[in-house]
C-alpha cells in the first residue's frame, strides 16, 4: 500500500496564501545562502528530495524554467524527465489527457507544465495524483514572479510591500502574476500601458474585489515616477497571432529608455523575465540599474523551495 503524502499544487498566485509564499521566500533565503560554497549540482545538506522524480513538459519553448527546474530537483537531491507533448500519445496519439495523468501520476512524484492552455492546466489538476506546477500558461506566470520578489528583496533589502513597483509594456500572463502578487503583498503597482492593452475584464472584476494599490496609466512617465522598480516584457510574444507591426506602433511611447529611467527614483532597478526584444533600450538594459541576470538566476532557488511547498516538507 502506497503512503499517501501531503502534497499543494503551484498554479496561480491568487489561490496561494500569503503566509505560504512568504514560507517559500523565506526557504529560499535559507537555501542560497546555504549554497555560497556549493559547485552547481552539488546538493544541499539533507537530500530533502532523494529519490523525488520531476516530470516536465514542454509545450512552449523555454530556457530559464527548464534550466532553473532541472537544477533546483538536481540540488534538492531528486531527478528529472523532460518531455515535449509531440512526443507522447497526448491529444492526436489518441490517449486521453486523463489517462496521460495517471501515468504520471504513477512514474513521477511532480509534474511540471509549461502550456499554451489554460484549461490543460486545470483538467490535469483534476486528474493528477501528484503535485502540479505551471511553468507558464497563457494566463500566468506565478514561479516568475514570485522569483522577482525574491529578487527585489534581496536588492532593496526591504519588503516589498514598502516599494513603488511599475509595470511598462504589454498585458500578459507576466503581467497577471504581478497582480497578483499586488493584492497578496499589498504592494503599489503602476501598470503604463495603451488603453486597448489593459488586462482582461475578469482580471480587473477581481482586482475590483480585493483592496489593491494598482493604478494604471496611458503615458510611460508617469506610470514610472518615483518607482522603485520598473518591469517590462516582450511585446510582442512568440505565438502572438496579431498584426506585429501595427502593434509595435501602438507601444513605440512605451519602450524603457534612458529618458524615462530618470522619472523613476535614482536607485530603481529594472527587471525583465528574458528574451527581451526593442522595448528596452540596450543602455538600459545594460545599464546598473539592470539586474536581469540575478533576476535569472535567483529562479532556481524560489523553484527549489516551491518544489518543497509542493511535496509538503517546507515548514
Amino acid at each position: 500500500m502506497f503512503e499517501i503524502l501531503p502534497m499543494n499544487h503551484f498554479i496561480n498566485l491568487k489561490d496561494i496564501s500569503k503566509n505560504d509564499l512568504n514560507k517559500i521566500l523565506l526557504d529560499a533565503k535559507k537555501r542560497k545562502k546555504l549554497r555560497k560554497k556549493l559547485s552547481t549540482l552539488e546538493v544541499d545538506k539533507g537530500t530533502p528530495l532523494k529519490g523525488k522524480l520531476l516530470i516536465q513538459m514542454f509545450e512552449k519553448s523555454s530556457l530559464r524554467t527548464r534550466l532553473s527546474f532541472y537544477l533546483a530537483i538536481k540540488q534538492l537531491g531528486g531527478g528529472t524527465l523532460t518531455l515535449r507533448s509531440n512526443e507522447l500519445h497526448l491529444g492526436e496519439g489518441g490517449e486521453s489527457l486523463e489517462d496521460t495523468a495517471k501515468i504520471l501520476s504513477t512514474y513521477g512524484d511532480g509534474f511540471m507544465l509549461r502550456t499554451d492552455s489554460d484549461q490543460k492546466v486545470e483538467n490535469f489538476k483534476k486528474n493528477l495524483k501528484i503535485p502540479i506546477i505551471n511553468g507558464l500558461s497563457p494566463s500566468s506566470h506565478p514561479t516568475q514572479i514570485l522569483s522577482d520578489i525574491f529578487t527585489i528583496e534581496e536588492i532593496k533589502k526591504t519588503q516589498i510591500s514598502n516599494l513603488k513597483i511599475c509595470w511598462i509594456g504589454d498585458s500578459n500572463n507576466v503581467l497577471n502574476s504581478l497582480i497578483a502578487a499586488s493584492v497578496k503583498f499589498d504592494f503599489e503597482l503602476n501598470i503604463g500601458c495603451p488603453k486597448n492593452y489593459r488586462p482582461k475584464k475578469k482580471i480587473l472584476d477581481w482586482v475590483k474585489k480585493n483592496k489593491n494599490k494598482i493604478y494604471f496609466f496611458n503615458e510611460a512617465k508617469k506610470a514610472a515616477r518615483n518607482a522603485d522598480v520598473i518591469f517590462s516584457d516582450k511585446v510582442i510574444s512568440l505565438n502572438d497571432k496579431v498584426n506585429k507591426k501595427k502593434k509595435l506602433s501602438h507601444f513605440k511611447n512605451f519602450k524603457i529608455t534612458q529618458k524615462l529611467m530618470k522619472y523613476a527614483k535614482k536607485d530603481c532597478i529594472f527587471l525583465h523575465c528574458l528574451p527581451r526584444g526593442s522595448e528596452v533600450e540596450e543602455k538600459v538594459f545594460f545599464s546598473r540599474h539592470s539586474k536581469v541576470w540575478q533576476q535569472a538566476l535567483n529562479r532556481v532557488h524560489v523553484q527549489k523551495s516551491i518544489l518543497m511547498y509542493c511535496f509538503g516538507k517546507l515548514r
